[in-house]
């Protein structure tokens, strides 16, 4: 299946800094890491950008659910981290140490809601679609431009 109708999302950096800057469709954001760990901070990190694809799924997706079911949502408000944490139950780690990437999601839910609307955005969360791919197996294909 051809991809040639998906926007295409380009990433251009250096080998001198951390600092890229991302062209995606008509609009430009830049990356970097913080300068902890040598970057210049001129951006947020790829893991901040990575949260901030699924906050904004999460959000833009209840607030569709919401406006399609007549609900006095006003406002959704997502928290999340990134962290790596050690398996503790893992089968196939052949006894060495396995760290898994945690993302915590936090949501706010503003607006005179019944518990049950509440509870069924909480549902939906799980079903924006940034949350399903970050859920699924990707398969990520690499290769090297003439």
């Amino acid at each position: 299946m051809s991809t040639a109708s998906q926007p295409q999302v380009v990433v251009c950096g250096g080998a001198a800094e951390f600092v890229s800057t991302i062209d995606a469709g008509r609009h430009r954001l830049i990356a970097d890491e913080p300068t902890r760990v040598g970057g210049k901070d001129a951006g947020p990190s790829p893991y901040e950008l990575l949260l901030a694809a699924l906050g904004s799924c999460t959000t833009m997706t209840l607030g569709l659910y919401a406006r399609r079911k007549g609900w006095a949502l006003e406002d959704v408000r997502v928290h999340l981290r990134h962290s790596k944490v050690h398996a503790d139950d893992c089968a196939t780690c052949d006894s060495k140490p396995v760290l898994l990437d945690r993302i915590e999601r936090e949501i706010e839910l503003v607006g005179v809601l019944t518990d049950e609307q509440r509870a069924r955005l909480l549902e939906i969360a799980e079903k924006c679609p940034v949350h399903r791919t970050l859920t699924s197996s990707v398969d990520v294909r690499t290769r090297l431009l003439p």
